[in-house]
């Protein structure tokens, strides 16, 4: 079933900010993006979410499809809306953190070149508004 609309409307997306603990320094999961907008950048794992699924099954089909990694639970974070966050049109952007074991090693597959973890502290720049949510996933866990 098609429909057609007078107005606009913007796209869904899902990121999801990944963590894990390691040697007592927290960790997060970042991918290197293969395609534009920001192509070889690193940003969160994540992608537009299917008519056909939630919001936090798209989450977790997107991490598992571009990292391999399996989280069990992802727990929503907030909804990212600014206008222009995405250069390719009006996107909002549903963030969600989960953690997984430190024995989960990630493979990039899909539209990531490369997943790995960075330690908090050793960010490189991010795609995106990527992070303004890694930091309010902080916020949310340190509390």
């Amino acid at each position: 079933m098609s429909y057609e609309y007078e107005y606009a409307r913007p796209s869904v997306s899902v990121d999801v900010v990944v963590f894990r603990e390691f040697t007592s320094k927290h960790h997060v999961l970042l991918i290197q993006r293969k395609k534009e907008p920001f192509a070889n950048c690193w940003a969160l794992p994540g992608g537009f979410m299917n008519m056909n699924e939630t919001v936090e099954t798209a989450a977790k089909r997107e991490l598992q499809e571009e990292t391999g990694l399996v989280a069990d639970r992802v727990e929503q974070l907030h909804a990212f809306s600014k206008v222009k966050r995405d250069p390719r049109g009006r996107v909002v952007s549903i963030a969600f953190y989960a953690e997984v074991p430190s024995n989960q090693q990630p493979i990039a597959a899909d539209d990531a070149k490369k997943a790995k973890w960075f330690p908090l502290l050793e960010l490189p720049d991010l795609a995106f508004d990527h992070d303004e949510m890694i930091q309010m996933a902080i916020a949310r866990i340190d509390r």
